[in-house]
């Protein structure tokens, strides 16, 4: 390739002073992006992350990218879906269906509410905020935030795997990552509060919003805080306050402590703020995963509003290969406000009285047989 000389003359660089450093190329996109003293980006902020974008694209969906038509098509059943929702009911309104609601739900967040009410029927909609529109990344809407591999959906779980969470699930213990709902399981689960959800016992966030990977909720709570200085970033999640501390420039902790959502390091590669987790203990179990799951994040700002997180999840003991999802956080100026679960924890003492009441006029019937 030959170059003229105006254009070899152009790329001459002046000589520096001893000791400086180039000066950093800013993308266009964050010209008027605050910065931190140290120079990187301040993601500081509180960011809502609802959608309506489930984490593994649907049945029947063939492309990452939805068309205008699939995407205007979603979004409208679901805006009409919470109209309907939010109606006042009739007075004179016929009785559910003996068993309760059994219809499929058409939306994943329709689904989402069924699975979490059973057939009685869940949270009143006054109490739900799951989101109303898509992710948009790069312009375009999505059908899942899985983007790796291309079907969209996570990678088939390992025999080995399998085994390990049957046994688990044998010891009469609720995945501990299943919805705060658990409506069945294992002999067992109400034997103690052992043995009952996380996330119903008020100790992580349900669908993995404690992260990592940190997720959207899809039902409330859907905000998450990030609060940064050069030694430590602060992710603060709405539901179940769940705060991950990240220390930037460290090395992990021995193999030998473990953290329910892992030991989480951090580093800068030029605008991104690269968070590395590992050392997790296997009473979280994200999506059946062991205790060498390994999550990766990426937080990049885009623009003076958004940040696009973006993680990778692996575990040999779990998957063949690993897996990568995105999704925008959008920043917004609503508050984030206390978490306050079952309001001291009541509910799950109910819970284990029900369950031996239960057993107590089993074994009457039991006995009277006899």
């Amino acid at each position: 390739m030959c170059l003229s000389g105006g254009s070899l003359a152009a790329q001459e660089k002046k000589a520096l002073p001893a000791g400086a450093k180039p000066a950093a190329t800013v993308p266009s996109r964050l010209a008027g992006v605050k910065r931190t003293p140290d120079g990187h980006p301040d993601l500081q902020g509180t960011y809502d992350v609802a959608t309506i974008t489930p984490v593994e694209r649907p049945a029947g969906v063939k492309s990452l990218t939805l068309t205008k038509e699939e995407a205007a098509a979603l979004e409208q059943y679901e805006a009409a879906r919470q109209v309907k929702n939010d109606a006042p009911l009739d007075a004179d309104r016929k009785a559910p269906p003996v068993g309760g609601e059994t219809t499929t739900g058409k939306s994943y967040l329709e689904f989402l509410e069924r699975a979490g009410g059973g057939v009685v029927g869940g949270y009143n909609n006054f109490w739900l905020a799951g989101g109303t529109q898509l992710i948009v990344v790069d312009g375009q809407k999505r059908s899942s935030l899985v983007m790796d591999p291309p079907d969209g959906h996570v990678p088939p779980m390992k025999a080995e795997a399998r085994e390990r969470n049957r046994r688990f699930a044998a010891t009469g213990a609720v995945d501990p990552s299943a919805s705060e709902s658990a409506a069945s399981g294992p002999p067992g689960e109400f034997d103690g509060p052992e043995t009952r959800p996380l996330a119903e016992r008020c100790l992580l966030g349900f669908l993995n919003t404690s992260g990592p990977p940190t997720l959207p909720n899809y039902f409330y709570n859907n905000l998450k805080q990030i609060v940064q200085t050069k030694d430590t970033v602060i992710l603060l999640n709405e539901m179940v306050h769940d705060a991950r501390v990240v220390r930037m420039n460290a090395e992990h902790a021995p193999p030998t402590i473990r953290k329910w959502m892992g030991d989480s390091v951090g580093h800068w590669e030029g605008d991104t703020l690269v968070v590395d987790t590992t050392n997790f203990t296997n009473k979280t179990r994200y999506n059946g995963s062991g205790d060498q799951l390994h999550v990766v994040e990426r937080f990049t700002r885009t623009d003076a509003n958004t940040i696009l997180y973006r993680f990778t999840v692996e575990d040999p003991t779990t998957w063949d290969r690993s897996w990568t999802g995105e999704y925008p956080w959008r920043a917004t100026d609503e508050k984030l406000y206390e978490y306050a679960c079952h309001e001291g924890n009541y509910s799950l003492g109910g819970m284990l009285r029900g369950a031996r009441q239960k057993e107590a006029e089993e074994a009457a019937k039991k006995t009277g047989k006899q």
